[in-house]
């Protein structure tokens, strides 16, 4: 019996998870959902997945008023984001909590990774990004 190799999900989610970016990160992106990722890891996987497409206003959004910049600025030309690692996400209480990543991208020919370990607090029932702690 041979085994067949699960064929690629069209759309996939760039954080990695299997299901399309639609069912997955675009859901908090835009929609019913939006800005609502129920869990640190969700929402950090959310950011990825706005690094990847460019979607800034969510960046934004999505990051603590206390320590948000009043712009991003948009991506070199020719960054290629390549993946994502979650390595932990743990909660430190009901209304904190921890992400451990490394990201991977390429720009220029040179591979670059972004290992962080990110922290995350909820207020009026959302989730924010609010700092890298490393």
């Amino acid at each position: 019996m041979s085994r067949r190799t699960p064929a690629p999900l069209l759309d996939a989610c760039p954080c990695g998870r299997p299901a399309t970016y639609a069912d997955c990160c675009g859901r908090y992106h835009a929609g019913p959902l939006a800005l609502m990722a129920p869990d640190p890891e969700s929402l950090m996987r959310s950011r990825y997945s706005a690094f990847v497409k460019d979607e800034r206003d969510y960046l934004l959004a999505t990051w603590h008023p206390s320590a948000r910049p009043a712009v991003i600025e948009p991506p070199e030309p020719g960054l290629q984001w390549l993946g994502l690692d979650v390595k932990r996400a743990e909660m430190r209480g009901p209304d904190r909590g921890l992400v451990e990543f490394v990201a991977r991208s390429k720009l220029g020919g040179r591979a670059h990774r972004l290992h962080e370990i990110s922290a995350f607090v909820r207020e009026g029932g959302r989730w924010f990004y609010l700092r890298a702690q490393i």
